[in-house]
């Protein structure tokens, strides 16, 4: 039974003929949209810049090692580690591994925010360098729009 539908399928569909390519495309009055993709600058610069709030505020208030104050450049949680660790309190080391475990933490998290900040920031400059580029390579001669016919004769 399946056999017999596929030949069905196939005899029909050589019937019909080759298969033609078919472009979706606005409305002859513009419809008022200018493309399938739309990214809006605003946005992305928006998200970039909280982003870049969020990290430098992260990086400022948190307590990690290597970013205090004083002598050793450590945080005063990982200060108070190895005062408890320097006079013999069991506290001290594992308030010390904590604080280390911590300082990878936000360190990754602090990777994280900065990379998704650089990435909309380059984000947003190459889709506006590429939205140029392909209005410059699909417009005619005249700097006018290419119509959908004479993008269509491509694809033939």
């Amino acid at each position: 039974m399946a056999w017999q539908e596929w030949e069905q399928l196939k005899a029909d569909a050589a019937q019909r003929g080759p298969a033609h390519m078919q472009l979706n495309q606005l409305p002859a009055d513009g419809g008022g949209v200018t493309g399938d993709l739309v990214v809006h600058q605003d946005d992305l610069g928006a998200v970039g810049h909280e982003a870049y709030i969020l990290h430098d505020q992260l990086r400022q208030r948190v307590d990690i090692a290597g970013a205090g104050s004083g002598k050793s450049e450590s945080g005063s949680t990982m200060q108070a580690g190895e005062e408890l660790k320097g006079s013999g309190f069991v506290m001290g080391p594992a308030l010390v591994t904590t604080v280390s475990i911590w300082t990878s933490q936000v360190k990754s998290v602090l990777q994280a925010v900065a990379h998704i900040s650089n990435h909309l920031d380059y984000s947003k400059k190459l889709h506006a360098r590429d939205d140029t580029q392909i209005s410059a390579e699909i417009s005619g001669r005249d700097g006018s729009a290419m119509s959908v016919s004479s993008l269509n004769s491509y694809f033939h």
